[in-house]
């Protein structure tokens, strides 16, 4: 008898009608939440494409008569996209070199090595998690000005090595791999920086690509931030100079033009996300899984 693997809904369930009618729904549930989620990238794509008649028109026709492609040559030379392009990958690279190195080796201090009073470092840094986040932004303005580093790098890439919740993460990972494998280290003559570089980093691939993949939505993302400690319109990154030239702004840039910026914008998050989806829940699922 051959053995076959039973689904959750199998051939014979769906000889119910109850079953064929929830069934349905569920698809027509998730066929509208699919609708609903690539409505305003479709409306933002077309939008780029149209006339400024068609634009202005009412109703507003939903695809353009004449595809006007013209519109992201003009897109790319109405605001400076390469200086903010620059700025955003800039604050980038260094948002994730300062965190993966400062809250990786915090987070495998916590977790491998004999830390004084660990319980209560530990939840002092969870505590932070429960303070909003409005309540330290002006201490936070103030003690970068005081150092002199506001329309500077430095004032993205020191915050970002003192983030709680990816210090969690981190730690829930480092707390599965087993201790075994860095007392075989020290005891072959390793120190904690070489059990960490040696052995830590190369296993915990799928947290570390599931904290850049959050870092760059961050980065790419924020704009409230860069506007109060970027003081010069040359070092804005894309989302407060698109904020500010764009959006904010009573600019003269046409609004076809305007949305094909937005549609320029999108699309380096969609390609990042569809090369590293599969390390979010990988790297989140295996974080919560102890060894």
């Amino acid at each position: 008898m051959k053995n076959t693997e039973r689904s959750i809904i199998s051939s014979f369930d769906f000889k119910r009608w109850q079953v064929k009618l929830g069934y349905a729904v569920m698809v027509l549930f998730i066929g509208i939440i699919i609708v609903s989620m690539l409505y305003p990238f479709l409306n933002t794509l077309l939008s780029s494409l149209k006339t400024t008649g068609e634009f202005f028109a009412f109703p507003a026709p939903f695809f353009p008569k004449d595809w006007l492609w013209h519109n992201y040559i003009d897109a790319w030379h109405v605001i400076p996209m390469l200086n903010f392009l620059k700025n955003t990958l800039m604050i980038f690279i260094g948002t994730v070199i300062f965190a993966l190195v400062f809250i990786g080796m915090t987070s495998f201090a916590l977790s491998h090595m004999r830390v004084p009073f660990k319980k209560v470092v530990m939840l002092f840094f969870l505590s932070t998690l429960m303070i909003p986040s409005a309540t330290y932004l002006i201490p936070n303005f103030l003690n970068l000005q005081s150092l002199g580093l506001l329309n500077s790098y430095w004032a993205f890439w020191l915050p970002a090595g003192a983030n709680a919740f990816y210090l969690l993460l981190m730690k829930n990972f480092f707390d599965g791999l087993h201790k075994e494998l860095f007392e075989a280290g020290r005891i072959d003559g390793a120190s904690e920086f070489l059990c960490f570089i040696r052995i830590a980093i190369p296993l915990s691939v799928p947290i570390l690509m599931t904290l850049i993949i959050f870092y760059f939505s961050s980065t790419w993302n924020d704009f409230y931030w860069p506007s109060l400690v970027m003081l010069e319109k040359d070092m804005y990154p894309l989302a407060t100079g698109i904020f500010r030239y764009v959006v904010y702004s009573g600019s003269t840039i046409q609004w076809n033009v305007k949305f094909a910026v937005l549609s320029i914008t999108m699309v380096p998050p969609l390609i990042f996300f569809l090369i590293f989806q599969r390390y979010i829940m990988g790297g989140l699922n295996v974080a919560g899984v102890k060894g």
